[in-house]
């Protein structure tokens, strides 16, 4: 009898909760329950799912150094960024400064790195060069490939042809670009052509007319020869040992070949500085330096010294300058080793690049890219700058225009630099052992004799640890 009274509550207990679930009889909706729809109604409207936000475009930092370009035309690096921005939708901050070095530098050291930077080699700190000789540039042979942002052609149909196969490109011989070729210049003696007027003298051709204006000048009070900054003997160093000894002896003696010091075409290199040195400005190792550079520059326009070696962007930079009365610029190759040979002006190219850690390597790739575009292009060129684009040269006018002909005036163009080589505990930079102790020469605080014995020393570490 207990078992059957267990079974009888067991079945009520469950009929209760069937009861219960089935709403108590009653045709009203549950609570939160959706309202019942009658057959045959039409489905009730449904809002639409928002369209997900679109992904952001990104953003990189962009660090150029403010050159006399910048100072041409200010704002003409961030005036890119923007159309680079506008262009893509990738946000840039840009770092633009005369010491770029000492502003990126810390960072750098600490783990930050820039997507993009536009340093040319041949500067005073080297940093540069210091991240070619470390292997820390990424490779940008497939940006030659890309399609320029806003266009439909690649980068490699905007860049003249040769500018990309050059040491200063290529650091490496073998054939990988890794520094994109960005504003080039013509570099030569730079002098007052209305003072040449004005005494009747004529622009040497070759060095024995020179040193002859040397004593003619010498006789009115005015030096020869000036400088701005020792580093500015690279593009004068290149030059005069591809007038003296041609594509051959040139291209070897970039590369440090054993005994290239010791040939007759180096030795008159070597003699030509030296005699240089002779007839410089005295004041001019003293001002040699970031800071009071100009001055140095002031010489000329202010009939102390004849020539200075230079590049185009001098008339930007000096634009403010006061000058002598009948002041016009004038430029020349540097000199032909002899009389019926050529002279030669060497063709400084800056370049952008990106460090191997850059945090945003694809966007910094399409910035690459945006600065061959037209967009871009014609905004450089309002700060005076010119890119290795064809027909950018067809537009310039007055000075520029000038100083670009120089090629088509019988000058051979010297291209490339010394080749890059692994880092040596107490090896200085090729700045350290060419140039900088020309400021030592001009004192006469080291003999010539002493400054060749240092760099065939260095050279043969150089060689050693040439970069393949």
């Amino acid at each position: 009898m207990k078992k059957i009274l267990s079974m009888i509550l067991a079945c009520a207990m469950v009929l209760t909760l069937l009861a219960a679930c089935g709403g108590g009889g009653n045709d009203q909706p549950a609570q939160n329950a959706p309202p019942k729809q009658e057959d045959n109604a039409p489905a009730p409207e449904t809002t639409p799912d928002p369209e997900p936000a679109p992904e952001p475009a990104g953003s990189i930092t962009v660090a150029a150094a403010a050159t006399a370009y910048e100072e041409t035309y200010p704002g003409m690096w961030q005036e890119v960024c923007d159309a680079f921005t506008a262009e893509t939708g990738i946000e840039v901050t840009l770092i633009c400064d005369k010491t770029l070095e000492d502003v990126i530098g810390p960072a750098m050291q600490g783990g930050e790195f820039p997507d993009v930077i536009h340093l040319a080699t041949g500067r005073e700190k080297a940093l540069t060069e210091q991240f070619i000789k470390d292997r820390n540039i990424a490779e940008i042979t497939d940006v030659l490939s890309m399609t320029i942002p806003g266009e439909s052609v690649k980068v490699s149909d905007k860049i003249v042809g040769g500018f990309t196969d050059t040491t200063v490109t290529n650091p490496y011989g073998d054939g990988v670009t890794y520094l994109a070729p960005m504003f080039y210049s013509p570099c030569g003696l730079f002098y007052n052509a209305g003072l040449f007027e004005e005494k009747g003298w004529t622009v040497p051709t070759t060095w024995d007319e020179m040193w002859a204006l040397a004593e003619t000048a010498k006789a009115e009070d005015i030096s020869l020869f000036t400088y701005p900054t020792a580093g500015y003997f690279d593009a004068f160093l290149y030059a005069l040992m591809y007038s003296v000894g041609g594509p051959d002896f040139y291209n070897k003696a970039l590369r440090y070949e054993e005994g290239i010091w010791d040939t007759p075409e180096a030795q008159q290199c070597f003699d030509i500085i030296a005699k240089l040195a002779e007839n410089t400005n005295p004041i001019t190792p003293a001002q040699a330096n970031a800071q009071d550079f100009t001055q140095n520059q002031q010489l000329v326009l202010d009939n102390k010294a004849l020539f200075m070696p230079n590049g185009t962007w001098i008339v930007g930079e000096m634009g403010e300058a006061p000058r002598a009365d009948g002041f016009k610029w004038g430029m020349t190759a540097l000199p032909a080793a002899k009389a019926g040979g050529n002279g030669a002006s060497y063709c400084w190219l800056e370049q952008a690049w990106i460090p191997a850690e850059a945090p945003n390597l694809d966007a910094a790739k399409q910035f690459m890219a945006f600065l061959y575009s037209d967009k871009a292009c014609a905004i450089f060129a309002k700060g005076g700058a010119v890119q290795p684009v064809p027909g950018l040269t067809d537009n310039l006018e007055g000075d520029n225009k000038m100083f670009y002909s120089i090629y088509d005036n019988g000058a051979d163009a010297a291209m490339g630099s010394f080749a890059s080589y692994n880092a040596v505990a107490g090896l200085g930079s090729i700045q350290e052992v060419f140039f900088d102790p020309i400021n030592s020469l001009v004192n006469g605080s080291l003999t010539r004799d002493q400054w060749v014995s240092d760099i065939k020393a260095a050279s043969d570490q150089m060689r050693a640890n040439i970069m393949e």
